[in-house]
């Protein structure tokens, strides 16, 4: 791959750049492998090497048939759109660190603001072309479970005997990396989704854990590295601290869906988000978020493919595609994927008309409380009185009026778990999993414990 032409900005470097940058490409390949454990970059082979730096571009060469203004010209002053070190990497000059990081990509890079926007108006291009959007996906808790080896209890002993070879991970779930203290569970169904989703999206990693994890695990998702490249993004690489932002995805918001259990991580961009009930595989992962069930090992027990949180979630990117391109010749640089995404959510609880009843504080106004917003993006519709029309009343006990008036009237009464259960699972539950008399049950048993 010529550096020169491949570059963020294509331009007229001199030849003693071109060959900086090679150098600096190559000295990135390198510190990638050091950057693992030992055990694992001594299966680093010469070709893997070269792939890496190859694919050290592979999301700005999206632009290859679309013609790059010069960033620089005999008769202006260079720009400097970006950076290598302390080098800017059309005119050479020395520049202070200024610009956004993308370490991810290379270990020294930073671009300008104006640069990234080029980069991603220019993409859209590509994105049209190739009828893809961009999906940034978490790790933890949304496509595997992780777990320390000495929080294993006894009762998951069992499974360090069923664990598969790191030699050849392809076809299996469960890993123990000694050399990282760790054991790692995939998500059943992950495997298939990541194949799917890869027709229809540039998938990115972005996880709150370091870089060394990052990579390990994209291995295992990714062995053959066909799914992400370098789009492997850790906490090391985010510009604010306990947050994840797309200011470091080089795609447009309007065309980035987001994967993660959690919205919190995500405080500026909850539009493009879709979350998704977390994967509680091992003992330690729901006692880190306090939960007092057994965990699915404990249990012997996983997820269903075909009817899991990741099958759910594929079937909901689907829709959001297909809106997106469903005009095939529209030019989609005025299309936002946020839109098609409230539009897929509205579906889930379409034709449902919800009443509460003593759900939210008495002086508080209905139509603010975030249960009730959430309903309405859901697709239901919410009052305050009950009529001939309603469907189902949420409530916290039968003693209310208006979960009586339903007993009679034959309307479903459930606990607010059902709204919540739709919100999180991307389709509506059945109603009697969400009964009182199951609320009942749960608290009982809570009490118990």
């Amino acid at each position: 791959m010529s550096v020169t032409s491949d570059s963020p900005v294509h331009s007229s470097s001199s030849d003693d750049l071109a060959a900086f940058l090679d150098a600096e490409l190559d000295s990135a390949s390198d510190a990638s492998s050091d950057s693992l454990p030992s055990e694992e970059a001594e299966d680093d082979t010469e070709a893997s090497n070269h792939e890496s730096k190859s694919r050290k571009f592979e999301h700005l060469e999206t632009v290859e048939e679309v013609e790059i203004e010069e960033a620089s010209s005999s008769k202006g002053e260079c720009e400097h759109p970006g950076s290598f070190g302390n080098m800017c990497f059309v005119c050479g000059q020395k520049l202070e660190e200024t610009g956004v990081s993308f370490r991810y990509i290379h270990k020294e890079m930073r671009l300008n603001q104006d640069e990234i926007s080029r980069l991603r108006d220019s993409d859209m291009g590509f994105l049209q072309r190739q009828r893809k959007l961009y999906l940034v996906l978490d790790l933890d808790h949304t496509l595997l479970n992780s777990t320390i080896l000495r929080d294993l209890k006894p009762e998951e002993e069992y499974l360090k005997s069923h664990t598969h070879s790191l030699q050849d991970v392809s076809g299996g779930s469960l890993f123990r990396m000694e050399f990282m203290h760790m054991m790692t569970k995939l998500r059943p169904f992950v495997q298939s989704f990541l194949k799917e989703a890869s027709e229809m999206f540039v998938m990115y990693i972005y996880t709150m854990g370091d870089r060394p994890y990052a990579r390990q695990m994209a291995k295992l998702l990714d062995p053959k590295g066909e799914y992400f490249g370098d789009r492997i993004i850790s906490r090391d690489d985010g510009t604010v601290r306990h947050q994840k932002s797309l200011d470091v995805v080089l795609g447009q918001e309007s065309a980035v869906l987001i994967l993660d259990d959690t919205e919190n991580a995500w405080p500026n961009h909850k539009d493009n988000l879709i979350v998704t009930e977390r994967y509680h595989f091992f003992a330690s992962s729901c006692r880190q978020f306090d939960h007092k069930y057994k965990s699915l090992s404990e249990l012997k027990s996983d997820e269903s493919e075909p009817d899991g949180a990741l099958a759910t979630v594929l079937k909901v990117i689907k829709q959001a595609h297909a809106l997106f391109f469903e005009n095939v010749d529209e030019d989609i640089s005025n299309k936002d994927v946020r839109l098609m995404l409230k539009q897929v959510r509205k579906e889930i609880l379409k034709g449902c008309k919800v009443v509460f009843s003593r759900v939210f504080p008495t002086k508080a106004k209905p139509e603010d409380h975030p249960l009730w917003k959430m309903a309405e993006e859901l697709g239901a519709t919410c009052a305050t009185e009950v009529d001939a029309s309603v469907t189902h009343v949420v409530a916290m006990e039968m003693g209310t009026e208006k979960a009586r008036w339903a007993v009679r009237e034959k309307k479903f009464v459930v606990h607010r778990g059902w709204i919540d259960a739709a919100n999180y699972l991307w389709k509506k539950q059945p109603e009697e999993n969400f009964s009182l008399e199951q609320l009942k049950k749960q608290q009982g048993t809570t009490e118990e414990e």
